[in-house]
């Protein structure tokens, strides 16, 4: 394990002024940070779904997912898709309802919401309304520059859809 000073210069923010506010604050504090990010090579969203036939053809033939792997057997049906790069995104409560208000008009996302950059969110959107999705709410360019459109898949999952402004 590496371990690099964490200066004021590289501090994420707003790490600088929180520290010591978190349940690890105590590293955060001690001005040290594990820089040996390689241990995570993978991230991977595992939803369970009532009707697997319905998800696989919305997230796989609909939305544009190549499926890489099929691991089903007698006991169960499991299908690995590619998403591409995968990020993990952590917002506060707060933040979850600016955003919210900015692609919706209201609080309507639950603990997870998957965000998928696509080449044109708002015909992928009609799309997958098309395909059995619900409209959220209709597409828009966000402050900071990229077009949003919020879709419900048929399983409930919500997807922010955006394209790169």
């Amino acid at each position: 394990m590496i371990l690099t000073p964490l200066s004021p210069s590289t501090s994420p923010k707003p790490w600088g002024e929180k520290a010591g506010t978190g349940r690890h604050s105590d590293i955060l504090a001690s001005g040290w940070l594990d820089t040996n990010v390689a241990d995570v090579t993978e991230l991977r969203v595992a939803l369970t779904v009532a009707d697997f036939d319905e998800a696989l053809a919305f997230y796989r033939d609909a939305l544009g997912l190549e499926q890489i792997e099929d691991w089903s057997t007698d006991d169960g049906r499991v299908v690995l898709l590619d998403a591409g790069r995968a990020t993990l995104e952590l917002f506060d409560q707060a933040q979850a309802a600016h955003v919210d208000e900015i692609e919706a008009g209201r609080r309507v996302s639950g603990k997870v919401r998957l965000a998928l950059e696509v080449r044109d969110s708002e015909d992928k959107a009609r799309r997958l309304v098309a395909a059995g999705a619900d409209e959220v709410a209709p597409p828009v360019t966000t402050p900071w520059g990229d077009r949003n459109a919020r879709v419900q898949a048929p399983d409930g999952m919500q997807l922010t859809l955006f394209t790169t402004g």
